[in-house]
Formats: C-alpha cells, structure tokens, sequence
C-alpha cells in the first residue's frame, strides 16, 4: 500500500514536471527573458502567479522553462554515466583479473576520492559555464557509481548456471553479456538510475547557484535562487518558488527510486503485502 501510493505521487509529481517542460512555450505566460522594470518583485497576483523578481521578470515563467534544463541535464547526465559505467563495470566485473585491479582498484577509486561536486565544479571552472559542459562535468564525476554497482552484480551473476549453459552452447562473451547478465542486473540499475537523475537535478541546480551552470538569461533553477539572496525579507517568493520546484522535483525521483527499490525487494513485497 505504501509502495502504491509513493508510487503514484512520484509518477505524478513527474508527469507535471515533464509536461511543463514540454509544453513551457505554450504554457508560459510571459517570455522567461523579458524585461520589465516597472513591474519589479511583485508579489503573487492574478497577472503574475509566482510574482516577478528584480528585473521585472515572470517567475512562473522562468520555473516552467527552468524544468527544462533540469530534466534535459537529469536524462542525459545518467544516460551517460549509466552508459560509461555499464561498460567499465561490465568489463571489471566479467574479465577480473588485471582489468579488474586496474579499473576498480586504481581508477574507480581515484574518482571516489575525489567529491563528485568538487570535480564538477573544477571542470567547468576550466571549460566555462554552459549546458554542455555541466552535464559532461556531471557525467564526469557520476559514472563510477554505475560501474561500481554493476561490476558487483556481474561478479555474482556471471557464476550463475545461465551463464554456464550458454558459454557450454558456444555464445561469446559479449553475447552471455548483452543477452543473459546485463538483462538480469537491469533491476538495481535502475533504481540507481532514478536516485542518480534527483542528484543531477540538486547538482545542477548548485552548480547554477554557485554561476558555474546556465549563464544568464537562460532560466534555471539554480540561477533563481542566486538571483533571490538579495531580497530574502523584501521579496521571499523570489526564493520560495524555485526552491519548491527544485524540492518537488528531486523528491519525485527519490520517491520513484524507492518504490522501484521496494518493488524488487521480495521481503519488501511480502511485508507490504504486494
């Protein structure tokens, strides 16, 4: 029960983030960019929702195309790292040996002492700020939890009888890969997947805060809330509105990954009588 209805709210909560960010163009009702210095920090009324910020901008607006750039840097940080580390992982895990000490002892490791933010935040320091280069920085710092998590599960599952008869029958090793292990470690994978696109979201959203993201006057999140530290007593829907979308958001793919996680645990389905 519990599962079902967490389960709902996350697909929900989703749905309305992926519909305001494909339809931001028709939806908005002002231009996220446009000027209007005779309507500074209004506050929330029927002609602006949200209220305005200091440039006389339509915050509603700037939320809408805002889920834009966190959905599109969410999808494709994990499709990358989930991607690149799929293949590492696949390689340490099914090969051992010298690839293995090499990639996950040396290189995995390497990564993880290195704060994920930190690397992030040094790479497009180095490149410059831009959508391209923070979601590479992001995929950058993000890929070794994948190969980490998929480089145990291809340890337990390439032990397993399946895998014995199809090496018997003559499949090759990309074939036993492609076909019979990565199709049964999809499940954790996933879950992992889902976690990972919340810590995209927040991570983008920091970088953004911190001028490292987005530049001006694409509207993001993160570029928001920066925005609103100056008016934090005059104007405090500068800051609540953004926070609230960046809130809702990754707590969607939170509450998605959970129940993905509880749907694949048996002992979870029998305790909550799924």
């Amino acid at each position: 029960m519990r599962t079902g209805i967490t389960t709902r709210i996350a697909l929900a909560l989703l749905l309305v983030f992926v519909l305001c960010a494909l339809l931001a163009p028709w939806i908005a009702p002002y231009d996220p960019a446009a000027l209007n210095l005779d309507a500074r920090l209004l506050t929330p009324s029927h002609a602006h929702w949200f209220g305005t910020d200091d440039l006389g901008r339509d915050i509603l607006s700037r939320i809408l195309y805002g889920a834009r750039i966190s959905l599109v840097v969410a999808v494709s940080v994990v499709g990358i790292s989930l991607i690149f580390g799929t293949i590492v992982g696949c390689i340490a895990g099914f090969y051992g040996g010298w690839r293995d000490v090499l990639l996950n002892i040396y290189v995995m490791n390497a990564f993880l002492a290195l704060p994920g933010i930190l690397l992030a935040i040094a790479f497009v320091a180095f490149l410059g700020p831009g959508l391209f280069n923070v979601i590479m920085a992001l995929a950058i710092s993000g890929w070794v939890n994948y190969a980490r998590l998929v480089r145990a599960q291809v340890l337990a599952a390439r032990e397993k009888e399946f895998v014995e008869s199809a090496r018997a029958l003559g499949a090759g090793d990309l074939r036993i890969l492609v076909r019979h292990i990565i199709p049964n470690i999809a499940q954790p994978v996933i879950v992992q997947a889902a976690v990972g696109m919340a810590a995209a979201v927040l991570a983008e959203a920091t970088l953004s805060f911190l001028g490292l993201g987005v530049p001006p006057p694409a509207a993001s999140w993160g570029v928001m809330l920066n925005d609103a530290r100056a008016h934090l007593f005059d104007a405090p829907h500068m800051l609540f509105f953004p926070a609230m979308a960046v809130m809702l958001c990754v707590l969607s793919f939170c509450f998605l990954g959970d129940a993905l996680r509880d749907s694949a645990d048996p002992k979870t389905r029998l305790s909550i009588g799924l």
